[in-house]
């Protein structure tokens, strides 16, 4: 059995304000064995909603199911990432649809282009690209955004689709050049645990002043990317959203500005983009008792 024990989140103070993660992969199996635990630590931290993302049909499945158990506090996207664009046929494509429609879906993705692994030929990533970028406007939901070694094919894709749709570009760890490209499309900025890695992500630090705080979003992209000055680390080495306090930490420290207005601005940004619903008494719904969800 994995060892699934934690660091608590308490070494980093959370802010007042609640936090919102707006990137989490909370149906991968990594989850399974304490994924109640994990959304307990979450809300002992601060971080009352979330949304879950969906990068495959099989994981945006989950993510729908999870969010339908816990009403107001989790939320899904629905996506094919672009390692698994070859999958997105036309069949494929309309059980996408179904599945985008759902009220519990605030986002079309995880979607975009990835020439860095090129798990699927870039042709392909490029049509599943677009398929979904349509999907986003014919459901008017925005487009959760993933782009790696593919900037100027990703920018030009966006661009041919006008200036209709509204997304977040998620994960964000690039140039001065790319974020201004970005906020010129208009889009929000996810910023992740990528900032607190001395080796691969100093160079965030100088461009968080630039991000307008009505578009600066916070996401753990649990359980990847675990914020690499975390002490003590979890056993596991697993990310999850309890440690979202650290990521804002280090983001607020980096504008200048204090953790509980970035807390306040953050998750204001991220209601106004996804359409979340304030949680009652900042604190979300308890998990409906009559969902049953195969996981």
């Amino acid at each position: 059995m994995r060892n699934h024990s934690t660091a608590s989140p308490a070494a980093v103070a959370s802010p007042a304000s609640p936090l919102i993660d707006i990137g989490i992969n909370l149906a991968h199996d990594s989850y399974d064995a304490d994924r109640d635990a994990v959304l307990a630590r979450a809300q002992a931290a601060g971080v009352v909603q979330m949304v879950i993302t969906g990068s495959t049909l099989e994981s945006t499945r989950r993510a729908v199911a999870l969010a339908r158990a816990h009403p107001g506090r989790l939320f899904a996207t629905a996506g094919v990432h672009p390692h698994h664009a070859s999958e997105l046929g036309a069949e494929r494509e309309a059980e996408l649809e179904e599945l985008a429609s759902a009220s519990e879906v605030v986002a079309v993705g995880e979607c975009g282009l990835d020439y860095f692994r090129d798990f699927s030929p870039r042709g392909a990533q490029r049509r599943a690209f677009h398929r979904q970028l349509a999907l986003a406007l014919r459901l008017g939901k925005p487009v959760f955004l993933h782009q790696r070694n593919a900037h100027a094919d990703f920018v030009s894709i966006l661009r041919e689709h006008g200036g209709a749709w509204r997304g977040v570009a998620h994960c964000f760890t690039g140039s001065a050049e790319e974020l201004s490209v970005y906020l010129e499309l208009g889009l929000a900025i996810g910023i992740t645990g990528w900032i607190c890695d001395e080796r691969r992500g100093s160079h965030l630090a100088a461009l968080m002043p630039q991000i307008p705080a009505e578009r600066l979003l916070l996401e753990t992209d649990g359980p990847y990317l675990l914020p690499r000055d975390l002490s003590p680390k979890p056993a596991s080495r697993r990310n999850e959203p309890a440690f979202l306090p650290r990521i804002a930490a280090t983001v607020a420290r980096a504008r200048g500005e204090t953790v509980e207005s970035l807390a306040r601005s953050s998750s204001a940004a991220a209601r106004a983009l996804f359409h979340l619903p304030e949680p009652e008494g900042g604190q979300a719904a308890p998990p409906r008792n009559d969902t049953k969800i195969a996981l």
